[in-house]
């Protein structure tokens, strides 16, 4: 599948690569000049990214950009409800390859907070997420080929309370069946006050359940990433 064969919305901005190395270093530089922007005008600026093998030459990408690091906050969109030294943890993810180099001495709030799942975890998980830097200067988002984006799975229980716009919490527990993992994830309602708003995707298949998303913006429950999509938006796509 072809850019050319997406209908892109008017409000969607799409760039693209034919390797992924290189559309991982033009989505570096984009952040990176997001960032120094923001820090132009403000003490601090702040990231949140998301997990998965997608990301992983951004982040290598992104870590040697020379930036004052020391004022950028740095957290995720979601993450699994394991160790953040287990191998299937988002967090260590961002450790081994984006916290080194220049944005070593960024400042990172993980999701995975000592607790009980959807208890005191999630509570003590809220209460980081306070000394953030809102609202987010730039959010990075990923998409699976079942429309899902952060953790909102289209089977997870608690959908209609992450996309509920209304919804004032920061964070969220969700319990998709389909997941091995039970999650935490931002809600709908921070992500969407994102200064700067990216979709970084890989592979043909990507691309082809982004044109289903477009197909229909309005049935989010079924493509939860359609929630980001009605709002302007970048999308860096490489085969």
């Amino acid at each position: 599948m072809k850019m050319s064969d997406v209908t892109w919305p008017a409000h969607i901005t799409a760039v693209s690569q034919s390797h992924a190395d290189a559309l991982a270093h033009q989505l570096a530089d984009h952040v990176a000049l997001q960032l120094t922007t923001a820090l132009e005008e403000r003490p601090r600026a702040s990231l949140a990214v998301s997990g998965g093998s997608t990301p992983k030459a951004f982040f290598a990408a992104l870590s040697r950009q020379v930036l004052p690091w020391e004022r950028v906050d740095i957290t995720l969109v979601d993450e699994r409800w394991v160790s953040p030294d287990d191998r299937d943890s988002n967090e260590r993810l961002v450790r081994e390859y984006l916290l080194i180099g220049y944005a070593a001495s960024a400042r990172f709030i993980g999701l995975r907070q000592p607790g009980t799942f959807g208890g005191d975890g999630q509570q003590a998980c809220e209460q980081a997420l306070q000394a953030f830097s809102w609202p987010l200067d730039v959010l990075i988002l990923g998409m699976g080929n079942d429309g899902h984006t952060a953790s909102f799975f289209p089977d997870a229980p608690e959908l209609p309370q992450a996309l509920d716009p209304n919804n004032t919490a920061l964070s969220l527990a969700l319990t998709p069946p389909s997941q091995a993992h039970r999650r935490v994830s931002l809600t709908f309602s921070v992500m969407s006050h994102a200064r700067f708003r990216a979709l970084h995707l890989k592979g043909d298949d990507k691309l082809a359940t982004l044109a289903r998303a477009f197909a229909d913006l309005e049935q989010i429950p079924e493509m939860p990433v359609r929630a980001f999509l009605k709002d302007p938006m970048f999308v860096f796509w490489s085969p």
